[in-house]
């Protein structure tokens, strides 16, 4: 298998579009996910979405929670909750820190991306983020708006 086939193989990217317009994001991170049974499968395949999901600390452990995940089509063996809480692979010294950090007026943990490494392997990164306000995201559009047109004015000339 040449370089290019083994990028197109793990060149699956989950992302969360509505997750820059509705926060501000101050520090990312990645972190791993332990998952069940075809969950990689389906994901592999794009049917996954991380619309409407948020990590928690919980006991000293950071789950994500309403990460969809579709049914495999070809498994037969178990049927698992698509909307489960799935657990972030993180460690203690991390974990603290984002406790820490989370515990800060109006802070969220917000997965921003779901993508695979080089080895395979299903990384979530993470932002943490503060709401915007609705000034704050017609502002940003105003900011893309104005970007386009720029790129616009360039490629015409």
């Amino acid at each position: 298998m040449t370089k290019e086939q083994k990028k197109k193989q793990y060149a699956t990217t989950i992302l969360n579009r509505k997750a820059r317009h509705e926060y501000h994001i101050f520090d990312t991170m990645v972190s791993g996910i332990e998952l069940k049974g075809s969950e990689v499968k389906s994901i592999r395949l794009g049917k996954a979405s991380l619309n409407e999901s948020y990590a928690i600390v919980h006991r000293g452990e950071v789950w994500l929670e309403n990460m969809q995940i579709s049914a495999y089509e070809h498994n037969h063996a178990e049927q698992l909750d698509p909307k489960r809480s799935r657990k972030l692979l993180l460690n203690r010294g991390e974990i603290e820190k984002l406790r820490l950090k989370l515990q800060q007026k109006g802070l969220t943990l917000v997965p921003l991306k779901a993508f695979f490494n080089s080895r395979g392997i299903l990384k979530i990164e993470l932002g943490l983020a503060k709401g915007k306000k609705l000034h704050d995201k017609r502002e940003s559009m105003k900011e893309r708006d104005a970007e386009r047109q720029l790129q616009n004015l360039k490629k015409q000339y």
